[in-house]
């Protein structure tokens, strides 16, 4: 492992812990309004400011990363799970079945999966509570980001499926079940896992970008897209610290990739 790698584990395990910890060290909730206070510049008691409605940036800041670096995971691992049953099937099931779920995928690469977001989002009521927003928000991002990994995964097993150790397992009279759960799983899961590490970052950028289009978390619970909104109109040159959010998404979706399998599963 090189020392690149090892920096960006440090740097994600520090962002993660900071996020997951953010009750711990937030002296305040992230809701609290200290209204002699709007917009003010860095501090002893806020070292990020505070916003117009005089609520702390920084402790708002690690409640909104605690969202995405949570709920991202979870989102991807609902991608994953519906691409191993679906691109699994189509690649195990026969000629048949894999042309419907090849269709379904490629209906779903076609359909522009941002605006199908935007759109169901900005259906739900204007009083949805913020637990609710949130949990429709990445639960459509996880149903709705099947397809490109489907394809691929229909592709590794198809590739094993015609490989001499699975023909030697059926001419041994190996079940299809046994097939399935002894043999193609476990070779597929290096695939599913770099599939996993492509999709979290993936997951946090559309969730901030929903955030910045008004459409993502409901207030008051934060998310890094909502506090990003913040910065529409700010003089960043003048207020730079109010860049803090923006960096944090880099930094994160920049050391994700560095530590993510660097193995070619693209088959």
């Amino acid at each position: 492992m090189n020392r690149v790698r090892i920096a960006a584990i440090a740097v994600l395990a520090t962002l993660a812990l900071g996020a997951l910890l953010a009750p711990v060290w937030a002296r305040d909730s992230y809701q609290i309004q200290f209204r002699e206070a709007p917009d003010a510049p860095p501090s002893w008691k806020f070292p990020l400011g505070t916003d117009a409605l005089g609520r702390d940036r920084l402790t708002r800041l690690g409640y909104g990363a605690r969202v995405s670096f949570l709920l991202a995971p979870a989102a991807a691992l609902l991608t994953c799970l519906e691409a191993a049953v679906l691109g699994g099937l189509a690649g195990f099931a026969g000629r048949r079945v894999r042309s419907v779920v090849l269709f379904a995928a490629d209906l779903f690469l076609t359909l522009p999966w941002l605006f199908l977001l935007i759109a169901v989002r900005a259906c739900l009521p204007l009083n949805t509570s913020p637990e609710i927003s949130v949990a429709i928000t990445f639960l459509l991002l996880g149903a709705l980001g099947w397809a490109a990994p489907a394809r691929i995964i229909c592709a590794a097993v198809g590739k094993l499926n015609r490989s001499d150790f699975i023909l030697q397992a059926r001419a041994a009279g190996c079940s299809p079940s046994r097939l399935l759960l002894r043999h193609l799983i476990p070779n597929v899961m290096p695939v599913l896992l770099a599939q996993f590490w492509i999709a979290v970052p993936v997951y946090i950028l559309a969730e901030a970008t929903l955030g910045m289009l008004g459409l993502g978390v409901s207030e008051p619970l934060p998310s890094l897209g909502s506090i990003l909104r913040d910065l529409e109109g700010v003089d960043v040159i003048a207020q730079p610290w109010q860049l803090a959010p923006a960096i944090v998404l880099a930094v994160f979706a920049g050391a994700f990739q560095l530590v993510r399998p660097r193995e070619d599963y693209s088959l």
